[in-house]
């Protein structure tokens, strides 16, 4: 056996640290065991919208040289929308079972019973980062820092410009929210997210810690705004200008997929990290030029609207080659096989409604994998409506419903996928007893959720965790139209259908200030003010580049539970402040502008806090 003296190891010592310096690989390896996560998700991005996948027009070589090298879901579902998919993914439950069933309208916020990826890695040991588009909740308890990310850059609501969102963001430049604190941002919006999980990666290897990653870019959902390098090539195709834009942030998050791959190459960190490249539902746009051969697209209960990407790559794991699985997988079967692979603890008394997918990503042999039936829906209405455009699933067959009409029935239709991938072809009068299987599992599904639907997820006021707490009309509970957007507020949406209540939870009883907004803070602009409009950014016209049209106000009125108060407005001001002393309790909150003939606008941002 070698062995060095004690006069020789002193000589070599500085130089050996030396090497290590030089050598962040070994240290990033050495520190830990577990693997690491690395989730990029994007957003609106379809099946079809990967040169990899057969699109004719797309350029992706970085997300195809992914796909060359993982092992691919070949048949992996989501829901067909933003936020169900997003919360279906955190929490390892049907859509429906979270109370995340719609986008807005007080229906994106996950539950508080519900338990995250982020809170179970956190749990586990990990360092947790989540950066870009959360979707689940903008205030305590909902955002992201309260569900078990430590670290978090996050723009409001569901996608830059939304009305949760810091001001006039408009994809270039702005602000996002930095552990809840607004932090001003040079670059593209996708560049930005990207920069800040790599240092958050980059501080999390040098103290040792494994990681947890959720990199969620908001791009290329719409508006369709691109840095014009890369929607110049679509465009110099003649594509029309919100395609070529949509085709551009594809192409922008596949060079930041590239450059951070080969960051983690350089970091050392490849080998033992487990990266997942996804998207949540069909595509918005893409569909115009190529689907895959699928039915469908965002929003649809068909395959184009659901069926989605999902490439996994790590070498240490085995997770490599560039092969594809093939039984049927969804949303609901990520979080119970992470905490598979990383050999983190199960959190207590949670059910999972999906499976471990390990058995079929490491290729063992004569698994016995179940017959499978999966359920998704696109519920985006105020209460679940039974059967609403709803897919029940199998690797096999695909039951694809509406709700009853007039005559009180449901409408199903059956395909065999493999053999109609278009769906093209019902065949429920072939197999009617096949279809009774699948509607059998449905009706026990909706059984088992219908009860939890009640279940309102509430907004809190009056914890120290936010303080005021900023409430949006994003999250109005309402039957009508929501202002979800920047460009909305700009243009007034008013009366009864265009208003509607928050869901609150008054923590403690006391004495609270709200202040009642028509412009939220950042505007700093009067009541009954007009705005002009803002500068426009490369792409389709920017919610910001709209005027911002004047109201009439005279009075402000708002109702908490049983409490009411009301107060007049000087218009050329930016807030009224109303004083009430408030139950703990559960409450619906409305709050509203009157003008002078009792025409009603919402106060679309209301400020509150504790005396």
């Amino acid at each position: 056996m070698f062995q060095i003296s004690p006069s020789h190891f002193r000589r070599f010592l500085p130089l050996c640290l030396g090497f290590l310096c030089l050598a962040p690989q070994i240290d990033a390896k050495s520190n830990q065991d577990s693997p690491n996560v690395l989730i990029v998700i994007t957003d609106d991005q379809g099946y079809g919208d990967l040169s990899c996948t057969g699109n004719p027009v797309l350029n992706t070589p970085n997300i195809d040289k992914l796909y060359g090298e993982s092992v691919r879901l070949a048949d992996y579902h989501v829901a067909p929308t933003c936020s169900p998919t997003r919360c279906a993914l955190m929490t390892g439950h049907w859509t429906d079972r979270t109370g995340v069933w719609h986008t807005i309208a007080g229906r994106s916020m996950l539950r508080r019973n519900e338990v995250t990826l982020g809170q179970i890695f956190s749990d586990g040991g990990y360092a947790t980062g989540m950066f870009g588009k959360w979707h689940l909740g903008d205030n305590y308890p909902f955002r992201p820092e309260d569900r078990g990310f430590q670290e978090v850059m996050r723009l409001g609501g569901g996608g830059v410009g939304q009305t949760p969102d810091y001001w006039d963001n408009a994809y270039f430049d702005g602000s996002y929210f930095h552990n809840s604190k607004p932090e001003p941002v040079e670059g593209f919006c996708t560049d930005v997210f990207f920069d800040y999980a790599k240092r958050f990666i980059e501080k999390q290897v040098d103290a040792g810690k494994p990681f947890f990653t959720y990199l969620a870019t908001n791009a290329p959902h719409g508006p369709m705004h691109s840095p014009p390098e890369f929607s110049k090539p679509y465009l110099d195709q003649g594509l029309p200008v919100g395609l070529a834009n949509f085709y551009g942030m594809i192409a922008n998050i596949d060079d930041n997929v590239g450059k951070l791959r080969d960051w983690l190459d350089e970091k050392g960190l490849t080998e033992n990290t487990i990266f997942i490249f996804t998207t949540d539902n069909g595509s918005s746009s893409g569909t115009k030029i190529y689907n895959a051969d699928m039915r469908g697209a965002k929003g649809s209960e068909y395959d184009g609207g659901h069926r989605v990407p999902f490439f996994v790559y790590w070498p240490d794991g085995g997770l490599t080659g560039g092969r594809d699985v093939e039984p049927i997988a969804a949303h609901v079967d990520i979080a119970p096989t992470l905490i598979d692979y990383c050999g983190i603890p199960s959190p207590d008394g949670v059910k999972f409604d999906g499976l471990s997918l390990r058995p079929l990503l490491d290729q063992k042999p004569d698994v016995d994998w179940p017959d499978r039936i999966l359920v998704t829906d696109s519920q985006r209405v105020k209460d679940p409506i039974k059967w609403r455009k709803s897919a029940v699933m199998t690797s096999d067959w695909r039951l694809v419903s509406q709700e009853a009409g007039k005559d009180g029935k449901p409408k199903h239709a059956l395909f065999a996928i493999k053999e109609d991938p278009g769906q093209t072809n019902d065949v429920i009068d072939l197999y009617p007893e096949e279809a009774k299987r699948l509607i059998g599992f449905y009706e026990d599904w909706w059984t088992e959720l219908e009860p939890t639907f009640s279940q309102d997820a509430r907004i809190v006021l009056g914890n120290p965790a936010e303080s005021p707490t900023t409430l949006t009309a994003h999250d109005w509970i309402t039957t009508g139209l929501t202002p979800w957007n920047h460009g909305f507020i700009r243009e007034a949406m008013r009366g009864p259908e265009n208003t509607g209540y928050w869901n609150v939870e008054v923590e403690s009883a006391g004495d609270y200030e709200i202040e009642l907004r028509r412009w939220p803070k950042e505007a700093d602009a009067g009541i009954t003010a007009p705005l002009p409009a803002g500068e426009d950014v490369p792409g389709v016209q920017a919610y910001r580049a709209r005027p911002g049209v004047a109201i009439s106000a005279a009075k402000a009125w708002i109702r908490i539970g049983e409490v009411e108060a009301e107060a007049p407005v000087d218009g050329s001001k930016p807030s009224v402040t109303l004083k009430v002393t408030l139950p703990a309790g559960p409450a619906k909150f409305d709050a509203q502008f009157l003008d002078a003939e009792g025409n009603i606008t919402g106060a679309y941002y209301a400020y509150v806090k504790k005396s």
